[in-house]
């Protein structure tokens, strides 16, 4: 799916963003409908840990508030979607650029509201993985995010 000018402006501002711009990677793709993002993490002088390889920080900032982010596109004002907690397996040093590729389908975005009919709030697990060009994995990271339908407060 193609992006629209809405995700390239988005991507464009989050890559300018500082807390963003400052783990060195880059956004290089948002679809339109904000279920597909994919990241670049290159190794340079703002990534290179003191053993010459991608600095495991630089690894896990370029994921994390990825998933997040896309939840809240995709779930609507009516929720909040917070994260909650995240594990980072480090495979193989960082030798060359890594990318990332993040999916949410329309059946999981159906499972949390169905689920949030008959719960307060739920847990949900994702996993990505940090490869390079020729799909190696360098880094696993799991994310867990919170997600609660907000109430109603009676004031209309």
């Amino acid at each position: 799916m193609p992006e629209s000018l809405k995700t390239k402006l988005m991507r464009w501002g989050f890559n300018l963003f500082p807390a963003y711009c400052s783990t060195g990677a880059r956004i290089t793709y948002v679809a339109s409908d904000f279920r597909e993002v994919r990241i670049r993490l290159p190794l340079s002088w703002q990534t290179r840990n003191y053993v010459g390889t991608i600095f495991g920080g630089s690894m896990y900032a370029a994921v994390d508030p990825v998933y997040m982010l896309m939840l809240i596109m995709n779930l609507g004002k009516d929720y909040v979607v917070w994260d909650k907690s995240a594990c980072i397996n480090f495979k193989k040093p960082g030798r060359t650029a890594l990318i990332a590729r993040f999916l949410i389908d329309g059946n999981e975005l159906d499972l949390i509201k169905r689920e949030l009919e008959h719960a307060r709030n739920i847990d949900r697990t994702y996993h990505v993985d940090l490869t390079d060009e020729q799909g190696t994995v360098h880094a696993s990271v799991e994310k867990v995010v919170y997600i609660k339908k907000k109430e109603k407060s009676g004031i209309e």
